[in-house]
């Protein structure tokens, strides 16, 4: 089984080794937004796992259950007591009130050590003892009946140090940071405990299931789609645009754009936010049918108009430029042609980020997979594989606690590596292989976007000349 705690769901899912969708259930979650605050609380997480996981078992011989795995959102955090038990709501990955936090230790907002900083600044110090906790570690303390060890996938953003598996502890103190505020961490993968007869009662997962840790959404959503061999990759494309890899060895970028998860079985996982993305159409095209809009795009290969097509104010990756904008170059006086150099924008920021991952070393060569909400086009699918100019691969299933069943799998020791794990259970519905003659239609529109791109100070010329040099090379 794999549990997904998201923002507005968590959803459960039960699989066979081979990749036999067994069940699923999914229940709603709400929180308090106001201004930059956004919080959850614990037991509203704990609830929807309850009833998410009965619906998942509907009809499962639940005695058969061997394992399972928990994700959840990167940069949620909490403070518990010291047996587990949840003293403040959870401040989700959005919440924005550690911005001066942030600031003073050198991460973005988002970052769990923010939050962290921020919640215990606003405690009295008269208290009992509290613990640092993630979104996830809440469920698992609960499934095992007391407090376990966290992930250093979800500790990465709390400001675990993952290439010395450590906590720096300096670093913390400097920050006025107890080392006994930290938890233990262990790598994804690594069994926790089992299922107590309590939460059982409540779950209807069978007691003595085995619990291994978990990792964060992002990495759940990699698993599933099966990129875990050095050099795969996956482009995950809905609001914006995420890409995740493999490394032998982790990806060193002094500007920080790219940053590097671990995998259980110690390879690295590097990847990157853009704020390029499907948000850029919804915003453009409000209430649009996207079917019929990519009928017409399909006679602008290329588009008249040039699209930079960020869903937001600013950009991450493949550059840092805080105050970049969203631009169209050249008109592009239909629907269709409008529609399409926005398709094509997010294309060609696609293939800039791979250019920027070779840039700083890493292997991009491997399998590509396709996943997100974009992915349901096929004709964007078509068309960012014409763009990029290799295959790629679309997944049967792309669920984040799809992944987490994968990791179940490899936790309970049956499967081999975590690769072979996802290989038995992940299932690719379609290869996609890109057209030569479409790719080199496409040269000149990219090539003329990294140029606008410098020119604007964004993209810095060493970036843009490895991607152009890439470029006349492929061609």
């Amino acid at each position: 089984m794999g549990i997904d705690l998201g923002t507005q769901s968590v959803r459960a899912m039960v699989a066979t080794t081979h990749g036999h969708i067994l069940g699923s259930g999914s229940a709603p979650l709400t929180g308090r937004r106001s201004g930059v605050r956004h919080e959850q609380e614990p037991s509203d997480w704990w609830a929807a796992v309850c009833t998410a996981a009965r619906a998942a078992l509907t009809g499962v011989q639940a005695r058969r259950l061997h394992a399972l795995a928990v994700c959840s959102t990167s940069g949620t955090v909490l403070l518990t007591d010291t047996y587990g038990h949840p003293l403040t709501p959870g401040l989700m990955y959005d919440d924005g009130r550690a911005a001066p936090e942030a600031d003073e230790a050198g991460v973005p907002p988002s970052w769990g050590l923010a939050k962290a900083l921020w919640l215990t600044r606003r405690r009295d110090g008269t208290g009992p003892p509290v613990r640092l906790a993630h979104q996830a570690d809440t469920v698992t303390a609960r499934l095992t009946g007391g407090p376990v060890a966290t992930d250093s996938s979800h500790a990465l953003k709390t400001g675990y140090d993952l290439e010395r598996d450590t906590w720096p502890a300096e670093a913390m103190e400097m920050l006025g940071l107890a080392p006994d505020l930290f938890p233990e961490v262990v790598r994804p993968g690594t069994r926790l405990g089992k299922v107590a007869d309590a939460a059982s009662r409540e779950t209807g997962i069978p007691a003595g299931t085995l619990v291994v840790a978990g990792m964060t959404d992002g990495c759940a959503a990699q698993i599933a789609s099966g990129a875990l061999r050095i050099g795969s990759w996956n482009s995950v494309l809905g609001t914006t645009l995420v890409l995740k890899g493999v490394a032998a060895d982790p990806v060193h970028d002094s500007s920080g754009i790219v940053y590097n998860h671990r995998s259980p079985d110690g390879k690295w996982l590097p990847g990157g936010a853009s704020s390029v993305g499907a948000g850029a159409l919804t915003a453009a095209f409000p209430g649009a049918d996207p079917a019929r809009l990519d009928r017409l795009a399909a006679h602008h290969e290329p588009s008249v108009a040039l699209a930079y097509p960020l869903a937001s104010h600013g950009e991450r990756f493949p550059f840092r430029a805080p105050d970049a904008t969203a631009f169209v170059l050249d008109g592009g006086t239909s629907e269709g042609d409008r529609w399409a150099a926005l398709l094509q924008g997010v294309g060609y920021a696609e293939r800039l980020c791979l250019d920027y991952l070779h840039y700083l070393g890493a292997p991009v060569e491997g399998p590509l997979t396709f996943t997100g909400g974009a992915a349901r086009s096929a004709y964007w699918n078509r068309l960012r594989a014409d763009i990029l100019g290799r295959p790629a691969r679309i997944p049967e299933q792309t669920e984040p606690a799809l992944g987490m069943a994968v990791l179940a799998a490899h936790g309970a020791g049956g499967t081999g590596d975590l690769a072979g794990a996802a290989e038995a259970m992940v299932r690719i519905r379609e290869v996609l292989q890109p057209r030569p003659e479409r790719t080199a239609a496409f040269a000149e529109p990219y090539a003329r976007i990294v140029g606008e791109l410098e020119r604007r100070g964004w993209l810095p010329e060493p970036v843009a000349a490895h991607a152009l040099a890439r470029l006349e090379t492929s061609s």
